[in-house]
């Protein structure tokens, strides 16, 4: 099934022409729970990995845990539609090198405006440390950029992928999911030097109007017109929990590009306009016409830190160049 979008509910341009010059376009992703295949695109799925290949590990010291949910309890939890249970942590579990879970992988076939990777590589697959690091309880990614038709000519895949005995938190394990994408057009965070102080005082301005007129049923710009909430390619970033920020390559300075943004929630209180038409019932409005909205809220189970939007950033002049990965 497709996932449409529901056109604004304002005309951005419109209301603010200036807007027009710097309409970008980003494709939602749509994640909905599935049984995606080794060569689909999928968050959460199985990997499309040669047999022969060594899964990446992390080899960094990691936080000790007192506590942690088992892999195969979550999904037999899930499955049930119970909560898992919680686990004291094995005194036996070291906490060294551990196999990184996998996230998502993406062909360029199937999603518009997947930039290409090092030497053409049109496959890209995300993975995340199961554990913590550091006094801040920071998270590890990993990035693999492949040529999908190398890794089929390599034989077989891996058919199960090394998994640590627990994880600290039910939400480090993704759900399956099966992908939509979607292009929709998306235009810039209002905030800091992301656009023209003075358009975004004018943008400030129409919220403010707008909250006067129609109280908690007002229109934002920030979560109503620019930026869609989910899983998305390209684009811009959200900033809603740093406010802009740069982000250069660390090997040559050059300004980076937004590659993929992960986020926990495909929409949330004030972003529900978003919900594509295939998720709603026409007959109902707001909260109450999401069909199934536990699915369509969180579809893949996935948190990033504290409910924020997890930005993977690449380099435009070197692909090789190392990706930076931003919690906003």
């Amino acid at each position: 099934m497709t996932r449409t979008t529901p056109a604004r509910p304002v005309s951005v341009e419109a209301v603010l022409p200036e807007l027009a010059a710097r309409r970008g376009r980003t494709t939602r992703l749509h994640p909905r729970r599935g049984r995606p295949g080794v060569r689909d695109s999928h968050v959460g799925g199985p990997m499309l990995w040669p047999e022969g290949e060594a899964w990446p590990v992390c080899d960094e010291p990691h936080v000790r845990e007192t506590e942690g949910y088992a892999p195969d309890e979550i999904r037999s939890a899930r499955a049930a539609g119970v909560h898992p249970p919680s686990r004291p942590w094995p005194r036996t579990t070291p906490p060294g090198p551990s196999p990184y879970v996998a996230l998502a992988q993406l062909f360029r076939r199937d999603v518009p405006g997947l930039a290409s990777g090092p030497g053409g590589a049109d496959l890209v697959q995300l993975f995340r440390c199961p554990f913590a690091h550091g006094p801040h309880h920071e998270r590890r990614y990993f990035l693999r950029w492949r040529r999908a038709e190398e890794a089929d000519r390599a034989g077989r895949t891996l058919a199960v992928p090394p998994e640590v005995p627990m994880l600290r938190w039910e939400h480090d394990l993704p759900e399956p999911c099966v992908l939509h994408p979607e292009e929709v057009d998306t235009y810039p965070w209002a905030e800091g030097d992301a656009l023209p102080a003075e358009l975004i005082a004018r943008i400030d301005a129409w919220d403010e109007a707008q909250e006067a007129a129609h109280g908690t049923d007002a229109l934002s710009y920030q979560y109503d017109l620019s930026i869609p909430p989910g899983w998305r390619v390209g684009g811009f970033p959200s900033w809603a929990s740093t406010g802009p920020m740069a982000v250069d390559c660390a090997s040559c300075t050059t300004p980076m590009r937004l590659l993929l943004t992960a986020e926990g929630y495909e929409t949330d209180g004030p972003a529900h306009s978003w919900v594509p038409l295939e998720d709603r019932d026409p007959f109902l409005r707001g909260w109450a016409s999401i069909r199934d909205a536990p699915a369509v809220v969180q579809p893949t189970r996935l948190r990033f830190g504290r409910d924020r939007d997890m930005h993977v950033f690449v380099c435009p002049a070197e692909g090789g160049h190392p990706p930076r990965w931003v919690l906003a």
